[in-house]
């Protein structure tokens, strides 16, 4: 919309804009086709809106051909929206975006973000949109000009520090161009800056844990001008080492570190969190013939090489919402490496029973116990990869350890949300996890 039609569209529809709900609309009609045009938009794309307003985004996605899921606080605004694009591929929700469940974005499958986020929420929305796992494969965002600056700042610069980290850390950076306040009714006392952000893939930065490497970063940044060795002697001991191990300075300060030496630094001295070890060529499998009676044994690579019989489970654990639990498999599994699949599952190995062996991956997956009842079983076939399977079921509210060299995530999703995503886009599964979400809900069905 142009100036003018903003004034006229707020007086007709009754709207002030609210200064608490950081509402200053764009009148730049040639900035919002190129927000488009950053965010590569097209006919394939389904995109998420937060704060719509009276459409400027909005618009120019919809032309584009885009799906669009609109997310907008103020009613007033819902309204106008419904009204203004009825008929189109849009779907506007009246909520506060902080509450909206991010996990109900995976059965649109890749998710676009745009959106003039509010300045006063813009940091917690963008942790909690962009927080793996997420749909979100790319966002383009207005946001307040030092915002901008700060999350996509390099080390030795003023800016740069843990909000920085804390995002870089999951996302890749851009800042795109600084937006003058002119090109706003109202216009805000500050100027306003577009960053275009992609989540960084799973294998991208050296494994690491993500709690240590925060609780380093925060550490570290607690004092800017102190030297590191001083200001992490409990967490690092050896320091001059570490230093010297990371290619740093021995008296180096926090904001002279990389996003790469600060995940050095992470692992430091401990254990490895990631490897070649969940794929081990040489563990032994149960082999079974056509009635899953054992007739010998033999190693993981010849197994699946020969695609010989063998024996597996899968567990589903279920929180007292009835939210079911999935796990998205490591960029390090021989077979469907990244895709969704139960809350724990594998193979019976040789000597071992299918209810031992379930109980052991439980611990060994997510390092938890729980009481398991069996659900059902299935025969093996092409689709379970020659594996008989037997599915159990069980309750547990986490907190989970989820094994890194097993698993990428871990989330909990509601049965619809997994229905209607499994239809949608079956591909995002390991064909084993489905084959039992199929006898799970025949279950579920019966009772």
């Amino acid at each position: 919309m142009k100036l003018s039609e903003i004034d006229r569209t707020l007086r007709e529809i009754r709207v002030t804009p609210v200064k608490t709900l950081g509402q200053n609309f764009l009148h730049d009609q040639n900035l919002a086709r190129w927000v488009i045009q950053q965010a590569g938009v097209s006919a394939d794309d389904f995109v998420l809106e937060i704060g719509p307003g009276l459409g400027a985004l909005t618009a120019p996605a919809l032309d584009a051909g885009a799906r669009v899921l609109a997310i907008e606080k103020d009613a007033r605004l819902v309204n106008f929206l419904r009204e203004q694009f009825a008929g189109r591929a849009l779907e506007v929700v009246h909520l506060d975006a902080l509450e909206f469940e991010v996990a109900k974005l995976f059965p649109h499958g890749p998710v676009k973000l745009l959106g003039n986020l509010p300045y006063y929420i813009s940091t917690p929305l963008l942790l909690r949109f962009l927080q793996q796992p997420t749909p979100i494969v790319l966002a383009v965002l207005m946001l307040q000009k030092e915002v901008a600056v700060r999350l996509s700042a390099g080390p030795r610069s003023r800016d740069y520090g843990v909000l920085s980290l804390v995002v870089q850390s999951q996302c890749r950076v851009e800042f795109l161009r600084t937006v003058p306040a002119s090109v706003f009714l109202p216009r805000p006392e500050v100027d306003s800056a577009f960053v275009r952000l992609r989540p960084r893939a799973p294998n991208e930065l050296a494994a690491h844990d993500r709690a240590r490497l925060l609780a380093l970063v925060r550490r570290g940044f607690s004092q800017r001008r102190k030297q590191l060795g001083k200001l992490l002697k409990d967490e690092v001991a050896d320091w001059p080492r570490a230093a010297a191990e990371i290619d740093a300075s021995p008296q180096a300060r926090a904001e002279e570190l990389s996003l790469e030496q600060w995940i050095a630094l992470a692992n430091f001295d401990q254990l490895p969190v990631a490897g070649r070890e969940g794929t081990d060529g040489a563990e032994a499998f149960a082999i079974v013939d056509e009635l899953d009676c054992v007739i010998g044994s033999a190693p993981r690579s010849e197994v699946h090489g020969n695609n010989l019989r063998h024996r597996a489970i899968h567990i589903f654990l279920f929180n007292s919402a009835g939210e079911l639990l999935l796990q998205k498999r490591s960029p390090w599994k021989d077979r469907h490496p990244l895709l969704w699949d139960s809350s724990a599952a594998g193979h019976v190995g040789a000597g071992e029973e299918y209810d031992a062996t379930a109980a052991r991956e439980l611990r060994e997956e997510l390092g938890v116990t729980a009481e398991l009842s069996l659900v059902g079983k299935l025969r093996a076939s092409e689709e379970t990869g020659q594996e008989f399977i037997q599915l159990y079921r069980g309750r547990h509210e986490g907190p989970f350890q989820p094994a890194r060299v097993e698993i990428d995530a871990v989330e909990f999703f509601a049965p619809g949300v997994i229905a209607r995503w499994t239809k949608e886009r079956p591909g995002d599964f390991a064909p084993g996890f489905l084959a039992c979400w199929r006898i799970h809900q025949c279950g579920e069905g019966r009772a």
